[in-house]
């Protein structure tokens, strides 16, 4: 019944009027130097980002998405002149990101087409100067699903990786909210400091506020910070179309959490601070993945993905988060896992019971969208009060915008 009460909530009850100009459509030049609102029980108050280790708690956890965005779109050029942007969102032959990126023939992607009307079924072309000589990279329809195209890339230098052709020939995929085309600058503003693991299509912006003096700072103050990786994908960029949030499908995405980080999590008596929406999905999308092996644990990880309403089935939140990660730990040392590699399509809106997260390091999200649904679940009806308050402060929203650390309300 909880499930079929919170698919019902209206899209509509989570709109704010979001003026152009309150847009960053770029970052201050110095990133720490952001504004940062803080929410505690109701209270706001208006600090500086490099602020940030006096308002966590000594002997926090910090989790960090080190996530790297990848250069995303392809523009291949038509005889006729017309232009096929294709924006590349996930691999699929073969599926692990790191195996595709090392590919030196060919590759199949999940991507979307711009001007698709325009590409019938004739192969693409796309010639690429490199320091490994020339190289012609050709795309081929495979196959459609939904609104994706599965794209099977293949080239005819094997002197180049999949990787290396995305560097030299695409570009990197900053938001279309920002309305202006990728420049130079983007290149270092749009990555986080601590970006290592290529494969996002979009940058777990709350990251990008840091800078090695804030990381420092939290350091000295005895707060542990750990990583994961979630390949940030395409539901980015997509709005919630559907009146009630039932209809709306959440994309796969690909988490990546080492044994180590997961024992900091058992082990962990502090605070737990997450940076980014993708953070807070990655680390609630254990629990359920714990789950699954408590409930059968011959499972294969092919099946290790959490699905988008898992979490709102009561059967699933019959063990303590303590039970789901040791299950996890166990599962991984019988396998010899050093990382454990899942999907999860997990949905947080409002009635979610989170199960690790305390405290929520984020930017300020669009209207409608499935991340304000999160902050809503995380801070209940305050946040619209949260909200209201940055617009009437001048905060900067959205990607390049300000931040703000939420504290998880109880009631």
């Amino acid at each position: 019944m909880k499930k079929n009460r919170i698919k019902s909530i209206a899209i509509s009850d989570y709109y704010y009027p979001l003026p152009d100009n309150r847009i960053a459509k770029y970052p201050l030049i110095e990133r720490d130097h952001s504004k940062l609102l803080c929410y505690f029980d109701g209270t706001i108050k208006i600090h500086n980002f490099f602020e940030l280790s006096e308002r966590i708690p000594d002997n926090s956890l910090m989790i960090f998405n080190n996530t790297r965005v990848i250069h995303a779109r392809l523009l291949f050029k038509k005889v006729t002149g017309a232009v096929i942007e294709i924006f590349c969102l996930s691999p699929d032959d073969p599926k692990d990101y790191a195996l595709s990126f090392e590919q030196t023939k060919s590759t199949i992607w999940r991507c979307m087409v711009g001007n698709a009307k325009k590409w019938k079924q004739e192969e693409l072309t796309l010639k690429i100067d490199g320091e490994n000589g020339q190289v012609t990279l050709f795309a081929k329809k495979v196959s459609s699903e939904n609104e994706d195209e599965k794209i099977e890339f293949s080239w005819d230098n094997p002197g180049y990786t999949f990787s290396e052709l995305l560097e030299h020939a695409g570009n990197l995929p900053i938001p279309p909210y920002l309305n202006r085309p990728t420049e130079e600058n983007d290149e270092k503003t749009y990555q986080t400091i601590y970006s290592r693991i290529e494969g996002s299509v979009a940058a777990p912006t709350a990251g990008l506020h840091f800078t090695e003096n804030v990381m420092k700072s939290l350091q000295q103050k005895n707060i542990d910070l750990s990583q994961l990786t979630l390949h940030v994908g395409a539901g980015t960029f997509r709005p919630v179309k559907a009146d009630k949030i039932g209809m709306h499908e959440m994309h796969t995405e690909i988490i990546s959490v080492k044994q180590e980080t997961i024992e900091k999590l058992l082990l962990n008596n502090g605070k737990l601070v997450v940076v980014g929406t993708t953070s807070l999905r990655t680390i609630e999308s254990l629990y359920y993945l714990g789950v699954k092996i408590l409930k059968n644990k011959e499972i294969s990880f092919d099946n290790l993905l959490v699905e988008q309403w898992e979490p709102y089935d009561a059967e699933n939140n019959l063990f303590t988060p303590t039970e789901s990660l040791t299950a996890l730990l166990e599962y991984m040392k019988e396998h010899n896992l050093n990382s454990l590699i899942a999907s999860t399509k997990i949905m947080i809106a409002p009635g979610y019971q989170f199960k690790f997260v305390d405290g929520l390091l984020t930017n300020f999200h669009q209207p409608q969208s499935t991340l304000l649904l999160l902050v809503s679940a995380f801070v209940g009806k305050d946040w619209q009060k949260i909200y209201d308050f940055a617009l009437r402060n001048n905060f900067r929203f959205l990607s390049y915008g300000d931040s703000s650390l939420l504290w998880r309300n109880s009631k």
